[in-house]
């Protein structure tokens, strides 16, 4: 059965701008685009798996159809995942392409879905590998262990496996979607104690990242990129990342710099560091030249 509500916000909402992180590749099994531009998601909430669709009908209007037994749960939180009560009245953009990407974007807003392991377990997939091998990973785990997506979802839409489930992938099916036993030994450190992660969303979002970092294989990229996702902190700066730092450079400054020089560039528009990389992301201009071949994709699954 389906159940609809209408979220009125107070200002502009982009949906795609807003839930663009969310998607893990275009061809994430758990997040799909269909033709009218609406917005299809499988997820998991604590009340049961739920397949929900997200449409942009005026700036300040969206309008969220779920069905399946977190569909009650999804609509009830639905101000919250779009962060309606963030104020950005504080934040003073550093360089004109950003305060440039602010005033043309609006709608931008962070995300806080509260499903803190639902999250964490891409993140992880991504550490120190290609976004095509991470992304790849993704689809064949989510594919082979997720449920259908209740409702009339698109064809092939699964709900990620639950955490017992992430728990008991046993290795050698890592191994086959190519994810090494580092990253595949954190997933099932993380999905052990999964309720305990969940209860973290309900923290403030510094100390909810720092309780993330004392699990063994989280650092502060990780924990960063789980953070951008499930506590909509607009100050989750990925440290760490093979290429923002260059990005932030080659964009806003003309030259490489490395991490070290990426926050003490970002340290004065705190606690917006993320929001500044979101708007350089959607402002078209973020760039970085090219001086060699890509990154090889390592091949675990051959070892």
């Amino acid at each position: 059965m389906r159940t609809t509500r209408v979220l009125t916000a107070g200002g502009p909402v982009h949906l795609a701008h807003t839930l663009a992180p969310l998607r893990r590749g275009p061809a994430d099994p758990c997040h799909q685009i269909d033709g009218d531009g609406a917005h299809w998601r499988g997820s998991r909430m604590p009340a049961g798996p739920v397949t929900y669709r997200l449409t942009q009908t005026a700036p300040h209007i969206v309008t969220a159809d779920a069905w399946g037994p977190g569909a009650a749960e999804f609509l009830d939180r639905l101000d919250s995942m779009f962060c309606l009560d963030e104020n950005v009245d504080d934040f003073v953009p550093i360089h004109p392409t950003i305060a440039a990407a602010h005033q043309r974007h609006p709608g931008l807003r962070m995300l806080r879905t509260g499903r803190v392991f639902e999250a964490l377990v891409p993140a992880i997939l991504e550490q120190k590998v290609t976004i095509v091998s991470s992304h790849a990973a993704w689809r064949t785990l989510v594919h082979r262990f997720g449920d259908p997506a209740p409702g009339p979802a698109p064809e092939g839409m699964r709900v990620p496996p639950d955490a017992a489930t992430w728990a008991r992938i046993p290795s050698w099916s890592y191994h086959r979607a190519n994810v090494g036993p580092q990253r595949w030994q954190t997933i099932v450190r993380a999905a052990r104690v999964a309720d305990s992660l969940e209860r973290t969303a309900g923290l403030p979002p510094a100390e909810a990242a720092r309780k993330l970092r004392t699990l063994p294989g989280i650092g502060e990229w990780t924990a960063a990129e789980t953070a951008q996702r499930a506590f909509g902190d607009a100050d989750a700066l990925s440290v760490g990342d093979f290429h923002l730092a260059s990005v932030v450079g080659w964009t806003l400054l003309g030259r490489d710099i490395d991490d070290t020089e990426m926050v003490e560039f970002l340290e004065p528009v705190r606690p917006h560091r993320y929001r500044t990389i979101r708007l350089l992301e959607i402002s078209g201009q973020a760039r970085k030249p090219r001086f060699g071949p890509r990154a090889p994709i390592t091949d675990h699954s051959r070892r």
